[in-house]
């Protein structure tokens, strides 16, 4: 088959992938009956907020295999590293079936699943993104929407094997699929040539910044790197905030039932998922930066909601948390190909897992101020002030990153 048709067979199969690491963002619906579980063994009740530094390491740990395991993809191609990364994400979700303290489900979930996750998804994104020169905001965006995508998807599942067994049998069963589905589509990958182009694409004029084309030594020692990972982290942090205990606060906000609850946290899923795939479109059209100083700006807005909800106030939190999930999907979407846009495609699973530890710091200081700011106020909204403040500074920076670039180019 034509290597520009067969591309999008690849890209199906790095959204499958994606699909199951995505998972990761339904910690919130796992969270509850896990807490609820562990504080029989605990000799106390335990609560979701107890459990969120598993969440935290989950995503915090992301960017170390995301960049061993880049060196290996670009070396060997991607099959040997999702698989692998495939291995012990499922294998992490088996064992938190059988943990009895939030200790044992760091190991398992946040170490084991969360190392194997990152060395997944940091090879799908690159994979899928070098094939599609032509189209590198519209895929990345696609190829992290369906990461996001499963956070929909898996709730209502979740739900039900929870009902009808309990949480640790849900975890066991959403291991075992998750990690047939990974390794099997792993082992139908192959790794973009060098000196592929699609048919009936002309590359643009080759980006004027010294940046372009930098290893990963020569990328951090350029400023615009550090604006541009300062940005991300700004970016992500109101989302990473909110995602990561949305179903807490809608029943401690807005006095939602966990029923409400959960479909609040398929809201924010759906929305985060379209963010990103309309915002990689956009970006491809009006530029990188253009794009993600809108998302900030629109950020903004729906922090303002969420700052303004009182108990019963139903709609204003559901459009709060649909534009933070689809500003922080704006984000996800367009990094990956702002990151080949600046420093070129050579090497770019390195470099991407480089980039990606500013999502990694988001996703730890996000959920930690959230649950600091609600154990001391007993309420979130001086958390959603906070993240106001990261959104100013993140609209800062990406005039920061115009000036530097001007500068750059300016001295050529």
């Amino acid at each position: 088959m034509n290597l520009t048709r067969k591309r999008w067979f690849y890209l199906v199969l790095c959204c499958l992938i994606n699909l199951c690491l995505g998972s990761i963002y339904a910690w919130s619906v796992f969270a509850s009956p896990m807490a609820a579980y562990l504080s029989q063994f605990a000799g106390k009740t335990l609560t979701t907020g107890d459990l969120a530094i598993v969440y935290t390491i989950a995503n915090a740990v992301g960017p170390i295999t995301m960049i061993s395991g880049g060196f290996f993809n670009d070396k060997i191609g991607p099959k040997a590293v999702i698989f692998t990364g495939g291995l012990m994400f499922g294998l992490g979700l088996i064992a938190s079936g059988f943990v009895h303290s939030v200790n044992m489900l760091i190991v398992t979930y946040g170490l084991i699943s969360g190392l194997g996750l990152g060395m997944a998804y940091g090879s799908t994104i690159s994979t899928a993104v070098k094939y599609f020169q032509d189209k590198r905001g519209l895929i990345g965006g696609i190829t992290t929407g369906i990461y996001g995508l499963s956070s929909v998807l898996l709730p209502p599942i979740v739900t039900a094997i929870v009902a009808a067994t309990d949480v640790t049998m849900a975890f066991k069963i959403v291991g075992t699929v998750f990690l047939l589905i990974v390794c099997i589509s792993a082992l139908f990958l192959k790794p973009c040539p060098a000196d592929f182009v699609p048919e009936g694409w002309t590359p643009l004029v080759q980006v004027k910044s010294n940046d372009h084309d930098k290893n990963w030594k020569e990328m951090l020692q350029t400023p615009i790197f550090y604006i541009m990972i300062l940005t991300l982290t700004c970016g992500a942090f109101s989302g990473m905030m909110i995602i990561s205990q949305a179903s807490g606060v809608a029943i401690n906000m807005i006095g939602m039932s966990a029923t409400s609850a959960a479909l609040a946290v398929s809201v924010l899923a759906l929305f985060n998922a379209l963010g990103r795939i309309v915002a990689g479109f956009i970006s491809d059209k009006i530029g990188r930066i253009n794009t993600l100083t809108g998302a900030l700006v629109l950020s903004m807005v729906g922090l303002c909601a969420l700052y303004f909800c009182q108990v019963g106030a139903v709609a204003l939190f559901y459009c709060g948390v649909a534009v933070v999930g689809i500003c922080f999907g704006a984000f996800m979407g367009v990094f990956p190909g702002f990151t080949v846009d600046r420093f070129g495609a050579k090497n770019n699973s390195v470099k991407y897992g480089i980039m990606f530890i500013g999502f990694a710091l988001a996703g730890y200081f996000g959920p930690s101020v959230m649950r600091y700011v609600f154990a001391t106020d007993g309420a979130y909204q001086r958390a959603f002030l906070i993240a106001l403040a990261f959104d100013v500074a993140g609209i800062i920076l990406t005039f920061c990153y115009r000036l530097v670039l001007k500068k750059s180019e300016g001295e050529k």
